[in-house]
């Protein structure tokens, strides 16, 4: 229900240190092509480590959803419309966004939550272009999961599969809640009787995993290798890394059969590999993959109306903005699927 629009919000401020305080803002009035969204829901994400740990000048969070509460000039969302934030402000006019790629825009305005005010806040400012309506009956929670959850996730197997169109088995490397959204996009969009194997050192998560009919391997106890035989597999079609570590995106190139792609998500890390024994004899392919692109949106949003209790076992815990600072000491420690702070 939308609520009358205050001058000023309270919102959390980012010390830096692992505090998170709060602070008094003006609430932003939109200007032309400009939404104002009272914020719903906004997930916590592993990206917001530096800002934690490090401070931040704006609010953060990039994983936001909520309703239209004022819309300024040359808009068409009417006042009311719930929906989520895409994290880039793409131009829309470069060659990138003129084919769709709005995740490479090269000429892109802002992150939300990185470089202007994010979803943390009650209230977010955003330009129209990233703003994607859903159903009126979805909750600004189950929203949030079409962003990092569903979005990058699926952007990754679309890649996979570009290089790869008869994938038939998959390993997940680390089972944090993109890992975790990696493999629920698995079984939705490729069928849940897709073997998909998943390695973390935390139980808690590696449970959840096999919870949501994944195949856990404990890395801290059991090589990826011997975590595959045990599940009686020699290899799979396509490996996903989401840790960013180099020695687990080695160990998921290892796996991989003849023709086999390894989609790159997690930052961080490297990876040392040979040319010919790793790539040219078995035809192997290796690729990045970044965020997503908005026009996956919808395709994702029809998932999402068919498997909402499936994906929604990966929102583990849900709080309200006044418990943030210990939302994101559970959610660092790891034992935790993804964390949502609704408003």
């Amino acid at each position: 229900m939308l609520r009358t629009i205050p001058e000023v919000m309270t919102a959390p401020k980012f010390e830096g240190g692992g505090i998170i305080s709060f602070h008094e803002k003006a609430v932003p009035v939109p200007g032309a092509g400009q939404l104002l969204l009272q914020v719903g829901a906004n997930a916590l994400c592993g990206s917001e480590r530096g800002q934690f740990y490090e401070g931040s000048d704006v609010t953060p969070g990039h994983e936001g959803a909520g309703v239209v509460a004022a819309a300024g000039p040359e808009t068409t969302t009417p006042v009311g419309t719930p929906g989520a934030v895409f994290l880039m402000d793409f131009c829309g006019d470069c060659r990138s966004c003129a084919l769709g790629f709005t995740n490479q825009c090269s000429q892109k305005r802002a992150d939300y939550g990185f470089n202007v005010d994010g979803g943390f806040g009650a209230y977010e400012l955003v330009n129209e272009n990233v703003f994607f309506a859903v159903d009126s009956d979805m909750s600004p929670t189950e929203a949030t999961l079409l962003l990092d959850i569903m979005g990058t996730n699926g952007h990754g197997i679309r890649w996979a599969q570009m290089a790869r169109k008869d994938i038939e088995s998959a390993v997940v490397t680390g089972a944090g809640p993109i890992g975790l959204g990696m493999l629920g996009m698995l079984k939705v969009m490729l069928g849940f009787d897709l073997p998909v194997v998943i390695t973390d050192v935390i139980p808690y998560r590696l449970d959840l995993a096999a919870q949501m009919g994944g195949l856990p391997v404990n890395v801290a106890e059991r090589t990826l290798a011997d975590g595959l035989e045990r599940h009686g597999l020699s290899d799979v079609d396509a490996g996903f890394d989401t840790s960013g570590v180099g020695g687990a995106r080695r160990a998921a190139l290892d796996s991989l059969s003849q023709r086999g792609v390894l989609v790159c998500i997690g930052h961080g890390g490297g990876l040392d590999l040979t040319i010919s024994p790793d790539l040219i004899g078995p035809e192997r392919a290796i690729v990045g993959s970044e965020y997503f692109c908005f026009n996956e949106l919808p395709d994702n949003l029809a998932y999402l109306r068919s498997h909402r209790d499936y994906l929604m076992q990966i929102i583990t815990h849900r709080m309200p903005v006044s418990d943030i600072q210990y939302a994101f000491e559970l959610f660092f420690a790891g034992n935790t699927g993804k964390v949502v702070i609704e408003q």
